[in-house]
């Protein structure tokens, strides 16, 4: 197998920048490979995921090591650390020096990522010694999972899925070396993790980290050579929002090569409100911790708002409907559940064979739980969760996507979020959570309702409305349903 860092021996520009500090790729390597030498006999290895260069670091090193990396959030509460920790058995934590770490992880040993060149007696960087490209198959990261539905699960990432994604992104986005990704996203995730730093570093690019994101950094940094752009809804809420009174931001946006917008499905009214103001399309892709990348939109195809695009080269996607049947490739209005398959995915969930026979289907399809419809052409458009998004009403199968993004075109509607719950006479109805645009006045169920049948049917009406001062979220943005049907 190639390496997955080919850049670190041939590369000589900026490979990375968080804040006012940067790495150039001589530098990473004579960084990286010292540590990865002191790992390689390590075991499993806990990486404190702070948004920083030492993380960045700690990651390669462990890569170039052939090392399990266990990417570590660091706002996550002590009982979470404790689980992962315990199923996950790291043998120590990578972490950025001075940063305090919490009892969770007293009982491993720590070592600080020192961002200084080995040097040798005549002041000449120590060369480190070159180290085998592991095996394809042997595992890169476990990632862990939200735990939505019981404890967090690690996901085993293997070298190969990171490799097939990666370049499956390189063709579809014309990803080169000469573009420099900017991006506020966390580490201890697939999209901020592998997307936003690792993908840079295989192609041989830049990546600028924000550190917190802010449309003044992002005004920034695409206008000084920036060249794309990675966020989630959130953060394209927020650019949204600023773009009226922010000119300079709306001139840097519409320089960028490609904005890539991931994680949870972005608003249709957002898309429309960038593209207007910029002239600008955001892309959208769909993803998972199992199986990385899945679609997108293509750098060279249309910008669809809604659209996650097509099949990335190597994945194969179908929709099965409840009796595990793959629904028709023709019926644009079918919805059914998304199974995939391909180089891309996980090996298994750790420690729980249980639960990764039961996420596959017959013939090695993953079984993502997301449901969708496919356009004609082969785009497909994200319904929602099948555990929290199909609602099931009046003899339909409704996905709560598309009354969102009606809702969230209502000019009464700041945010809004959609669900089902039990009724005797149509099986489940709709009911909106909405956060006003204006508190004092919220919009009416009537004037909601009419709106939702108006623009997609009189069966797609909610039934009920709930009014937020905001809808609870995770640190990645999406909208944690299931504490609103907890309340």
């Amino acid at each position: 197998m190639d390496p997955l860092f080919p850049a670190l021996d041939t590369a000589r520009g900026e490979a990375l920048r968080f804040g006012d500090r940067s790495l150039t790729y001589p530098e990473l390597a004579a960084f990286a490979a010292p540590l990865a030498v002191r790992l390689r006999d390590t075991g499993r290895v806990a990486v404190w995921a702070t948004p920083s260069l030492e993380t960045a670091v700690g990651v390669v090193a462990a890569l170039l090591a052939g090392v399990p990396a266990v990417p570590l959030n660091p706002k996550s509460g002590d009982s979470e650390l404790t689980h992962i920790v315990r199923d996950s058995a790291p043998t120590l934590v990578l972490a950025e020096p001075g940063t305090e770490l919490p009892p969770a992880l007293a009982s491993l040993d720590r070592h600080d990522i020192d961002v200084q060149i080995d040097v040798q007696d005549d002041g000449a960087p120590r060369p480190a010694p070159a180290l085998p490209e592991p095996p394809p198959e042997s595992p890169a990261l476990i990632v862990y999972t939200s735990g939505t539905t019981g404890p967090p699960k690690g996901a085993v990432l293997p070298r190969r899925a990171i490799a097939a994604t990666l370049d499956a992104l390189e063709d579809a986005w014309q990803w080169t070396g000469d573009d420099v990704l900017v991006h506020g996203l966390p580490l201890f995730h697939v999209h901020g993790l592998i997307l936003g730093t690792l993908g840079p570093l295989r192609r041989g690019g830049s990546v600028r980290h924000l550190g917190r994101f802010g449309t003044e950094g992002v005004t920034r940094e695409l206008g000084s050579g920036a060249t794309m752009l990675f966020g989630v809804p959130t953060m394209y809420h927020r650019i949204a929002e600023a773009l009226p009174d922010d000119p300079e931001l709306a001139k840097a946006l519409a320089g960028a090569r490609l904005l890539v917008s991931g994680s949870a499905a972005l608003p249709v009214h957002d898309h429309e409100r960038i593209a207007a103001a910029t002239g600008r399309r955001v892309i959208e892709r769909y993803g998972m911790t199992e199986t990385l990348m899945n679609t997108s939109v293509r750098a060279d195809g249309e910008p669809r708002a809604g659209a996650v695009g097509v099949p990335l080269p190597g994945v194969e996607l179908r929709l099965v409907d409840e009796a595990g049947e793959e629904v028709a490739a023709d019926d644009p209005e079918a919805v059914g559940e998304i199974q995939v398959r391909g180089p891309n995915l996980f090996t298994e969930y750790l420690n729980r064979p249980d639960a990764t026979a039961a996420a596959f289907a017959p013939g090695g399809w993953f079984r993502t739980g997301d449901m969708a419809v496919r356009d004609p052409d082969g785009y497909v458009r994200i319904v929602g969760r099948k555990a929290t998004d199909l609602i099931k009403s009046g003899g339909y199968k409704i996905g709560a996507g598309e009354i969102e993004n009606a809702l969230l075109a209502h000019e009464g509607v700041r945010e809004a979020a959609v669900t089902g719950e039990p009724d005797p006479d149509l099986g489940e109805r709709i009911v909106a959570w909405v956060v006003p645009a204006r508190a004092d006045a919220p919009p009416s169920l009537t004037d909601l309702a009419d709106h939702v049948a108006s623009a997609l049917a009189p069966h797609k009406r909610p039934r009920v409305v709930r009014y937020l001062e905001s809808l609870p979220r995770n640190d990645m943005g999406k909208i944690m349903k299931r504490s609103l049907t907890q309340q």
